[in-house]
Parts: C-alpha cells; structure tokens; sequence
C-alpha cells in the first residue's frame, strides 16, 4: 500500500481557497507544507486554523522554501493562466480551480508547457470526484438504464454566460463522465429576450474572461447518437434547487445533485404508477472521511482522487485535458451564437470567439464592468435600459 505523504501548497486563501486547504489538511496521505495570499488577515485567518506557520507572500518563494508536489491555485479565473505558468516553471503539480482560462489559446500554453515539464495539471471540479457522481456513473456503466440516450443539464438561475463560465464547467464536466467527449455544439444565446449581439458581449462579473447572453440553451452531440441540453437562464433569483443533471436511457433514468443520486427503473414517467418513482442510489464515501470534520465531501474525494493518481502515475480525473475540454464546449457555445450554426469541436481556431466578434464588427473591446457579480448585475440591466 503506498504510503508517501504528499506536500500541498495553497495560493489564495479566500472561499475556495480555503476548502481546498481544508479537503488536503484532512486528508491522512496530505500534508499543507505552505499558504499564500496577499491579504494579511486571509492568510492568517487559514494559517491559524490549519496550525501552518509557512505563510508567504511571495509565490516562488513559497514553492523554492517548502518544495510542495502540488500547489492548488483558487484564485480569480483572470489570474490561473500566469499563476500556473508560474508553478509550471518549477516543476511541481497543479490543482487549479475552474475554469482552466479564460480562453483556448491560454490553455493550450498551459497544458503544452505542463508536458514539457512533466507534471499533472487538474482542475478542481470536485464534483465528478463526488460520491453522488460517482453513483450515477457505476449506475449507467451496469446497464441499469439501458442505452444512454441525452442528458440534460441546469445551472442555477445566473445570468447564462457568467453561469456558463461559473457552474456550467462544473455540469460540462460531469457530463464528460457520462457520456464522453463531446464532438460538436449548437446554442442559442438570448439578452433581453432577443438574439444576442456583438454590442451584447461584455466582461464577465468574478474575472471569467468575456461573455455573452443572459439565457444560453445548447445542444450537445456526442458520439452513438447521443445528445445534451444545457440551460444557463437567468431567473429573478437565484435558485440552487434547478442545479442538477438527468440522464435518459432506454431503460430508465438517472438524477444527479451534488450530494445524492436516484434511479428511475423506466424510461417515461408514468403518474400513479409505482414503477415511475426515484429510487436513492447508495453513496460509496471513503471510510477515512469524517463527515463531521470541516472539508466537503466531494472536495476530500477531488483531493483522494488527487493522491491516488499521483500514486498510480496517471491523470486525475478532472485532468489539465478534460478541464480544457470543457473550455472548448463554452467557447464552442459563444461561438454558435456568434454564427447561428453549429459549431464542430475541437475548434481549429483557438481565439477567443466573442473578442473576434467584437473586433470583427468595429466594437474594439467590451466596456469595463464591475467585478462584484451584484455590481455587474445592476450595471448590466442599466446597460439594456432596465434602470
């Protein structure tokens, strides 16, 4: 049984950053060796609580002073590129937070430079390392639906292209273990219950690049005649609850949230029969998890996952490629709304498409916009005349 105590280094402190510490701090085979952040009272705050006295403000001096094999970086999406580029150069493994990039041409450097310098890159979609994912995979591998034949996926009520780029990688990328690669798009993006224009691409809110759309509806195809719906509509409100992944197979069906699972032994509903009825799906959780400790479930099994590739010599699965996978299906999305027609994956033009549109129609770059997603909402509906 192995036995080596991986070294885990932190940059960003905040939410996410902090979760991630929490999952590896957790972890029997992790150890945190190193936090760093430029806000004071963040790095403290982590530093206290996790008992970590190697806190840093410098990120090579963090990595040159306590020689980590991975450095998890959940930081601002605007910043993974340089960042990790900047821990590639030292050799030592990545755990990146979601999305990889902003766009295809950042990721391909990443992950060409990542190879040359032979380290695993992963991005951290803790929940296909979930227990409720994991579920509705081993459900769907045994035939417990038949033949796969669509999936649909919701996000949460965001405006479409910031829940795209926010939650839609987390769906795209669960969506990958159920039905593979995904070979080709086709979306309709709306703003303000019209067909998106290039005057309508704006920066997104949280620094995830350049978007477009407040609800986005795509099609997927994948191959043996399977096909997807993702729907990133913004509601009113937001609405956790509309967060999930449904999965349709000859035989029956599969449901997914983030903490559970269910099977419907039938294809089609049918009222008032008792076969048309969600069935829990047991959970297999690891037995050296504490569910009363702070880190989430799916966070420690994304970090379990982690260690036991590193073991195994072999990719995480939610590696540097799928990550970037998904990143050519959101920007294949931008791109179909772009030129209303179907767009086939991988694209051989690596360029962001909204950026191309907007110069392509004389608009020069998107206006600048808040950063706060409340700030960004408001300055967006003043923008479509709503205020």
């Amino acid at each position: 049984m192995a036995s080596e105590i991986y070294r885990i280094a932190i940059l960003g402190c905040r939410g996410r950053g902090t979760a991630a510490a929490r999952a590896y701090h957790a972890h029997p085979r992790c150890e945190i060796v190193g936090l760093c952040d430029l806000v004071p009272e963040l790095l403290n705050t982590l530093g206290e609580e996790l008992g970590v006295k190697a806190r840093y403000d410098d990120l090579d001096k963090m990595i040159q002073e306590t020689a980590p094999d991975i450095v998890a970086v959940p930081t601002g999406t605007e910043f993974h590129y340089p960042l990790c580029m900047r821990v590639v150069e030292h050799g030592v493994n990545i755990d990146v937070e979601k999305p990889i990039c902003v766009d295809l041409v950042q990721a391909d450097n990443l992950l060409q430079k990542a190879e040359e310098k032979v380290i695993q890159i992963a991005v951290h979609h803790q929940g296909r390392s979930g227990a409720s994912l994991k579920a509705v995979a081993a459900a769907l591998r045994e035939g417990k639906i038949g033949q796969l034949r669509h999936i649909t996926a919701s996000g949460k009520g965001y405006y479409g292209g910031y829940g795209l780029m926010n939650i839609g990688t987390h769906l795209l990328n669960n969506v990958l273990e159920l039905a593979g690669h995904c070979e080709r798009v086709s979306a309709s993006c709306l703003t303000d219950g019209r067909p998106s224009t290039a005057e309508d691409v704006v920066p997104s809110p949280s620094g995830m690049g350049t978007i477009l759309g407040e609800h986005i509806t795509a099609t997927l195809a994948f191959e043996g005649n399977v096909t997807g719906t993702l729907l990133q509509h913004r509601f009113p409100t937001v609405d956790s609850t509309a967060y999930g992944i449904e999965v349709f197979g000859t035989e029956g069906r599969l449901f997914w949230k983030s903490h559970a699972a269910w099977r419907m032994p039938v294809p089609h509903f049918v009222p008032d029969s008792d076969e048309s009825v969600w069935e829990p799906l047991p959970l297999e959780i690891p037995e050296h998890y504490d569910p009363e400790s702070p880190p989430a479930l799916d966070d420690y099994m994304y970090a379990d996952d982690y260690v036991r590739a590193l073991d195994e010599g072999r990719p995480h699965p939610s590696n540097g490629a799928e990550g970037r996978h998904v990143l050519e299906i959101m920007m294949g999305v931008f791109e179909s709304a772009k030129l209303s027609k179907p767009v086939e994956l991988p694209q051989k033009n690596r360029k962001h498409p909204l950026v191309q549109w907007r110069q392509e129609s004389g608009l020069g770059d998107p206006p600048e916009m808040p950063r706060p997603v409340a700030e960004w909402l408001a300055a967006e509906d003043e923008r479509l005349g709503r205020s």
